[in-house]
C-alpha cells in the first residue's frame, strides 16, 4: 500500500513538463458529475485555449448508440487537489457534434442570460449554501446513526462538536481545503440540524461563476467520499419523519440592491420573485415537494412568502439589509439537488429581465 501511495504522490515536474487535465461535465440524470483524463503538453490556464474533447454519450444517458459522440467544450479551470502541481480539474459543457447544446446541458442557456447586457451590468452577487448527506456506502443510511435505528432527535447536532454529535468532520474538513487549494471560493461549512448531514457555502461568486465553482465543489466532494468509502446524498429529504431536509438557499443581490435604497429595489425583486413561485419551484431540484412542507424551517411549497429574519419563509430577508437600507436577500426554497446553472440564471432572469405584473407579497 506505501508502494501505491508512493505513486499516487509522484511529483512529475520532476520529470516531465506535461499536466493531467480533469475533463468534468454534468450527466445525464442532471446530478451525476463524470469526469475523464488527458494529458496535456504544458501548463493551461485559460479554458480557451484548452482542446475540446469528446465522450460517450450513449454510457451517460446523453446520447443513442447509433449517434453516441457528445463534445466537450472547457469552460473553467481549477486547480486539482488530488493530483496537484500544475495539473488540473476542468469543468465543460456538452455539444452534439454540429454544435448545438444538448438537452443537458444547463450552462449553455445560463451563459446567455448572464451574458445580457442588463444582467451585466447589475454585477449578481451568488452565495450558495450547499447542504448534504453523508452515508455508509452498504446500507445508505446516514453515517454515526445506529443501523437501522435513530439517534437522539435534532437539537444538539447543528454546529455541534462531539463524537456523539459530529460525525464526518474529517471529511467535511478535508473538502474544505480541497476548495480552496482549488481556487473555489468556499466561505465556510458547519454541521447541520440532522446528524451526518453538512453545509458548505460557495460564493460570494459573480453570475456564471457560482455554478462552475459549485459544480466543481461537489465534483471535489464526491473524489472525497469515494477516498473515504462513504456516499454523499443530495436528496432533499433522505430520512423520512422529523428531521430536516437538505436544502441549497441561494443568496442573491445585485449591484442596485447593494447600492444605497437598495432595499425597496429588494422587495420589487421579490415580489417578482412571487409572480413566477411556481415556475421557480418546477426548477429548483427534483423531489422538493418532500422537503417544502413548512416545517422543518421551510415554507410550505404551495405558498410563497417573505420575511425578515424568518427561516420558515420561501424568501428571508436579513436584519442588517433592513436595517442598512440596502444589500441582499435569501431564496431558501432551492432543494440540495438543484442545478446551480438553472436557479441561478432563473432568479437573474426574474429579477433583473423581468416585468410581469405583480402581485402584492405577503411578510
Amino acid at each position: 500500500m506505501s508502494l501505491l501511495t508512493d505513486l499516487l504522490n509522484l511529483d512529475l515536474s520532476d520529470c516531465t513538463g506535461k499536466i493531467i487535465a480533469e475533463y468534468i461535465w454534468v450527466g445525464g440524470t442532471g446530478m451525476d458529475v463524470r469526469s475523464k483524463a488527458r494529458t496535456l503538453p504544458g501548463p493551461v490556464d485559460d479554458p480557451s485555449k484548452l482542446p475540446n474533447w469528446n465522450f460517450d454519450g450513449s454510457s451517460t444517458g446523453q446520447a443513442t448508440g447509433d449517434d453516441s459522440e457528445v463534445i466537450l467544450r472547457p469552460q473553467a479551470i481549477f486547480r486539482d487537489p488530488f493530483r496537484k502541481g500544475n495539473n488540473i480539474l476542468v469543468i465543460c459543457d456538452c455539444y452534439s457534434p454540429t454544435g448545438e447544446p444538448i438537452p443537458s446541458n444547463k450552462r449553455y442557456n445560463a451563459e446567455r442570460i448572464f451574458s445580457h447586457p442588463d444582467v451585466k451590468a447589475e454585477e449578481p452577487w451568488y452565495g450558495i449554501e450547499q447542504e448534504y448527506t453523508l452515508l455508509q456506502k452498504d446500507t445508505n443510511w446516514p453515517i454515526g446513526w445506529p443501523l437501522g435505528g435513530y439517534p437522539g432527535p435534532q437539537g444538539p447536532y447543528y454546529c455541534g462538536a462531539g463524537a456523539d454529535k459530529s460525525y464526518g468532520r474529517d471529511i467535511v474538513d478535508a473538502h474544505y481545503k480541497a476548495c480552496l487549494y482549488a481556487g473555489i471560493n468556499i466561505g465556510g461549512i458547519n454541521a447541520e440540524v440532522m446528524p451526518g448531514q453538512w453545509e458548505f457555502q460557495v460564493g460570494p461568486s459573480v453570475g456564471i461563476s457560482a455554478g462552475d465553482q459549485l459544480w466543481a465543489a461537489r465534483y471535489i466532494l464526491e473524489r472525497i467520499t469515494e477516498i473515504a468509502g462513504v456516499v454523499v446524498s443530495f436528496d432533499p429529504k433522505p430520512i423520512p419523519g422529523e428531521w430536516n431536509g437538505a436544502g441549497a438557499h441561494v443568496n442573491f443581490s445585485t449591484k442596485s440592491m447593494r447600492s444605497e435604497g437598495g432595499y425597496e429595489l429588494i422587495k420589487k425583486a421579490i415580489k417578482k420573485l412571487e409572480a413566477r413561485h411556481m415556475e421557480h419551484i418546477a426548477a429548483y431540484g427534483e423531489g422538493n415537494e418532500r422537503r417544502l412542507t413548512g416545517r422543518h424551517e421551510t415554507a410550505d411549497i404551495n405558498t410563497f412568502t417573505w420575511g425578515v429574519a424568518n427561516r420558515g419563509a420561501s424568501v428571508r430577508v436579513g436584519r442588517d439589509t433592513e436595517k442598512e437600507g440596502k444589500g441582499y436577500f435569501e431564496d431558501r426554497r432551492p432543494s440540495s439537488n438543484m442545478d446551480p446553472y438553472v436557479v441561478t440564471s432563473m432568479i437573474a432572469e426574474t429579477t433583473v429581465l423581468c416585468n410581469s405584473n405583480l402581485s402584492n407579497g405577503s411578510k
